[in-house]
């Protein structure tokens, strides 16, 4: 992106992340409308109600850690020094798993009182007992994935992404299939099944690819990599921990938050004035159907931020202010040119495209309204990239505090009076606070 050199890892790796992405969502935008019409609106409501149980178990369990990871391996290219890798890799995932195991029994346990209590939605707790089994899973390929960003090797992570994809929406669609055999009525518990056997192949997937890596990269009289050192252990599980923290508690905040707007929006609606089905319906349309659409391209930024990330704290490191000033003026630049042609397309075909993909002319006013989010989004999200990368993590995460408590003024007080509509112009309120923030926080470089 910066250097014409056609091996910048960047360039490269962008590439590879956007290419699977596009890929990963192509397939999954046919399997949301495959579902949307199989289970409707309100099936889709409670399926996304349990979104968040998953974002907070992420957060809590491996999100930290997975970055932790990625920085503590990332001078294995240059240093050769598999061993320290090795010991990071497998500390890290000792950790993570000790805390995945603890997050799967206590959501499985405690299904029920999660769901009405926490999700304040009794039908989501056998979906709660299906998605615990998928977290132990989902923190053995984070943490694999976390090693190959920090050696700047993302094809693993994209095959990853991929054939979780393929198997989740293929056993779903074989599982529909045999019950319409069977004269049997699917339910929505069976996507939730898909996504526990999808993570299952993710994980098969990273475990083939790591043990390949170190078979291949590490010379034969290396000596053996994963020793029982303990000493080593421990220096390596405090230096991870002391990033992963910090990390890791943001992530939970701002998720709880989010869980909290997630969890509110059909209650706020019921508020309003709908009933329980109507409202569950219209957030499913919204989460569900309209959403994803509007986030489909931030395929190409989202893999972006992944390699930015690295990049920028390595020009930082040794001070190379050229290279930092590139990247934050050619992220605003394309960013904003990314963000108002799918404004544009949005605009004139929201309202068909909702008609065509998903049968609700409510999907096509949704995608309308929030494809004004499209430029401040993807300005937003390399910029928050940039200043990681600079170490100015306290301020990304203020930030996204900030937007989010905007976002929650609007769901307590928008949605009552004013209705779903409410609860949009908070989003296009709360990201506009976002972008301008993490612009006036770049200046000083550009």
């Amino acid at each position: 992106m910066f250097i014409s050199k056609k091996n910048n890892p960047l360039i490269t790796g962008t590439l590879i992340l956007t290419v699977t992405g596009f890929a990963s969502r192509f397939i999954g935008f046919f399997y949301r409308i495959f579902l949307s019409r199989l289970f409707g609106a309100e099936g889709m409501g409670i399926y996304q109600l349990i979104s968040p149980v998953l974002a907070l178990s992420f957060s809590l369990t491996v999100a930290g850690m997975q970055t932790a990871i990625s920085k503590y391996v990332a001078g294995e290219t240059i240093s050769r020094d598999y061993r320290s890798s090795a010991m990071h890799l497998s500390a890290g995932f000792l950790l993570s798993m000790t805390l995945s195991l603890l997050c799967a029994v206590g959501i499985y346990c405690y299904a029920d009182e999660i769901a009405v209590y926490f999700l304040m939605e009794g039908r989501t707790a056998p979906l709660l007992r299906i998605i615990a089994l998928s977290i132990p899973m989902a923190t053995v390929h984070s943490c694999i994935n976390g090693y190959f960003y920090g050696i700047r090797q993302t094809a693993v992570p994209s095959l990853c992404q991929l054939s979780e994809q393929i198997i989740r929406v293929g056993s779903v669609y074989a599982i529909y299939y045999f019950c319409q055999s069977r004269g049997m009525t699917p339910t929505i518990s069976f996507a939730v099944v898909g996504l526990v056997i999808g993570e299952s192949a993710s994980m098969l997937v990273s475990l083939i690819a790591v043990r390949a890596h170190f078979a291949n990269v590490v010379p034969k009289n290396y000596g053996p990599l994963f020793s029982a050192d303990f000493p080593a252990f421990i220096t390596a599980s405090k230096g991870l921990l002391k990033l992963a923290i910090p990390l890791s508690l943001n992530r939970v905040i701002i998720n709880f938050l989010q869980s909290i707007e997630a969890i509110f929006i059909p209650n706020r609606l019921i508020s309003y004035g709908y009933d329980n089905a109507t409202a569950l319906g219209i957030y499913g349309v919204l989460t569900g159907m309209a959403m994803p659409l509007i986030f489909f391209p931030g395929a190409i930024t989202n893999s972006i931020c992944v390699l930015l990330l690295p990049i920028v704290s390595e020009a930082d490191a040794c001070n190379n202010k050229n290279t930092i000033k590139k990247a934050i003026n050619k992220c605003i630049r394309y960013g904003f040119l990314l963000g108002i042609l799918c404004t544009s397309v949005f605009l004139c075909t929201g309202r068909f495209l909702g008609n065509l993909l998903y049968q609700s002319s409510l999907a096509g006013s949704f995608i309308i309204i929030l494809s004004f989010l499209c430029p401040l989004m993807y300005i937003a999200s390399t910029l928050n990239s940039i200043l990681n990368g600079l170490g100015k993590t306290g301020l990304t995460f203020f930030y996204s505090m900030l937007s989010l408590l905007v976002r929650l003024v609007f769901v307590f007080w928008g949605i009552p009076a004013l209705g779903i509509h409410g609860y949009l112009w908070g989003l296009l309120a709360s990201q506009a606070v976002q972008t301008l923030l993490c612009m006036f926080a770049v200046r000083k470089y550009r």
